[in-house]
């Protein structure tokens, strides 16, 4: 059976002689790698792993990325102490280098979250709220609409009213119409206790709630293999850049410019849940 996928991989994809030499050159270790295309001052695309070698050669094996090995001329590499590192680079590199092929780690710097008042959830945004220390605040979301469409699944799993929630307009002394069709557990009509409906939404919410940070300021969280070592120096979630000694670590301070929900989805694993004698205090 005819396959189109295949069809244009074959059709574009020759295995490329001039890369022969940078791929076996490539380390078995931590780092970024970088496609380029004929102009090396923009990249195609920029990943991570913590085998370049075996990363690499796997981009060379899939069909789906055809296109990208069509116009890849160079390949570049930066190693990194461990897989800490890698991420964090990667997700700096995209941002500010912005490669065709990337989607997943673009910059959104005005990001919406869900943060409960009484009843209600309400939708903050974070250039009006700092996320890095509120509490109550659920869930990092890119756009108001994610966020609400958040809400309203979580709504429609617990039996919330919509009302209460702030989605749509109640009608005083009557229920909701999503009670009538038994979608709504009736707090609106007082089925159903405030308190009740308040402990529902907080522990469908829970699994989303944003960590405060919890240090006085900058920290370095330490990572070595191999004999190396790397001072990652983070302040407030955000990565501010890494270095090789712990005094170039505490001479590194730039000013946090705003939230950046990939280094706190990246920080949150070695911050809370691995050994806490792996950062250092800066300030």
């Amino acid at each position: 059976m005819w396959n189109p996928e295949k069809a244009l991989f074959t059709e574009l994809y020759q295995y490329p002689e001039h890369l022969r030499h940078t791929l076996e050159n490539l380390p078995g270790s931590s780092g970024v790698y970088i496609f380029y295309g004929d102009d090396n001052a923009f990249p195609l695309y920029i990943g991570k792993s913590v085998n370049i070698r075996s990363r690499v050669m796997s981009h060379f094996r899939n069909p789906a990325e055809a296109k990208l090995l069509h116009m890849t001329r160079d390949i570049e590499h930066i190693e990194t102490t461990g897989e800490i590192g890698a991420l964090l680079l990667e997700s700096d590199l995209i941002k500010t280098r912005r490669p065709l092929f990337n989607k997943r780690l673009r910059t959104a710097r005005k990001l919406c979250s869900i943060r409960l008042q009484g009843l209600s959830a309400q939708i903050v945004f974070s250039d009006d709220v700092d996320f890095s220390h509120s509490e109550d605040l659920f869930g990092l979301f890119k756009t108001k609409m994610s966020a609400i469409e958040k809400i309203r699944d979580i709504a429609d799993q617990e039996k919330l009213c919509y009302g209460a929630l702030g989605l749509e307009k109640l009608t005083k002394n009557r229920a909701c119409f999503r009670f009538s069709l038994g979608k709504c557990a009736g707090v609106c009509c007082g089925k159903e206790t405030p308190e009740a409906h308040q402990e529902r939404l907080r522990n469908a919410l829970s699994a989303l709630k944003i960590r405060s940070w919890p240090y006085p300021g900058r920290i370095a969280i330490v990572e070595e293999a191999s004999g190396q070592t790397d001072y990652h120096v983070i302040n407030h979630w955000f990565y501010l850049g890494t270095v090789k000694t712990l005094e170039a670590a505490k001479a590194f301070d730039i000013a946090v410019p705003h939230f950046d929900r990939d280094s706190y989805k990246i920080l949150c694993r070695p911050l809370f849940e691995t050994d806490s004698s792996k950062v250092i205090l800066l300030d």
